[in-house]
């Protein structure tokens, strides 16, 4: 059998870790925006002994994060899969493309199994906190769209809510990767960003809109210390051209706006991508019989 499916990519504009024991109780607390671009991955089972192989745009890869999400999906199942996965976005630059990978790879198993959504969700969220390369992705795109994450945890566990509103935008990267491990591991940043995301989250909760949004999100970058010098200049040269952020946790940059200039101006700094809100979610795109 094989089931193809795609996962939106996800931003964040600004989040509060919270992690506890039980890791589908576990993630952030903070907003972001599911966009157009993101993950497709194609899986293929064929009757076995627990092998997973994976495969990142073309390349073979060890890819922890999708084989652990692949390795609790078809636990006890006596299948073998081939996954092969072709990302949108960049990896490193905060596009959700971890989870988006994971997710999409998880959401074809389980279709070919015949498992519910839930059970790639839940896969897919444990995989991200355990490798700690995300925490709140995986909650933000089973809700599509605009989302609040006003309480921790995969739903049910977590709440998640969508703002109102829509919007395109412009997402460009404009430096090296950053690893969302490092930062999740210092302690000292950690402090300030819970700290600074406690404040934003308490802030969107009074007036949940998508202007709020921008702005909270502008308003962490610069008081948590994470936004980068490349940045910095990024979102100088696109201020004057309508609300923009650093993309959460990333080397990149989101604007919304005159968006033919600001993809002009983000390109002398890197890649652009152009992307509308994604209000679907994660989806099954085809299956077949091999």
């Amino acid at each position: 059998m094989r089931a193809i499916a795609f996962c939106p990519g996800h931003i964040t504009g600004f989040f509060q870790i919270c992690e506890h024991k039980k890791i589908l109780h576990s993630g952030s607390r903070g907003a972001g925006i599911c966009v157009t671009l993101g993950a497709t991955s194609t899986v293929t089972a064929t009757q076995g002994s627990g092998k997973i192989d994976t495969y990142l745009d073309g390349i073979r890869s060890d890819a922890p994060v999708t084989k652990q999400a692949l390795a609790r999906i078809a636990f006890g199942q006596e299948v073998d899969l081939v996954v092969e996965t072709v990302h949108d976005l960049p990896m490193g630059q905060g596009f959700g493309m971890s989870a988006a990978g994971a997710l999409s790879s998880s959401l074809a198993a389980a279709e070919i199994l015949e498992l519910p959504l839930q059970s790639a969700l839940e896969a897919a969220h444990e995989a991200e906190i355990l490798h700690r390369t995300g925490l709140g992705d995986v909650a933000a795109l089973s809700r599509g769209g605009i989302t609040f994450r006003r309480t921790e945890g995969l739903p049910p566990r977590g709440m998640v809510d969508r703002i109102r509103g829509d919007t395109e935008l412009v997402m460009g990267v404009v430096g090296p990767k950053i690893s969302t491990p490092d930062v999740l591991g210092n302690e000292d940043l950690r402090e300030r960003i819970n700290l600074v995301g406690r404040e934003c989250v308490e802030s969107l909760a009074i007036s949940p809109s998508l202007a709020n949004f921008f702005r909270l999100s502008r308003e962490f970058a610069l008081r948590t210390g994470i936004m980068t010098d490349r940045v910095e200049g990024a979102l100088e040269a696109i201020d004057h051209l309508g609300p923009a952020s650093m993309v959460m946790l990333g080397n990149s940059v989101f604007a919304a706006g005159d968006l033919d200039e600001i993809e002009t101006e983000l390109s002398r700094f890197g890649s652009t991508f152009r992307v509308k809100v994604d209000w679907a979610g994660p989806r099954v795109v085809e299956r077949r019989s091999k």
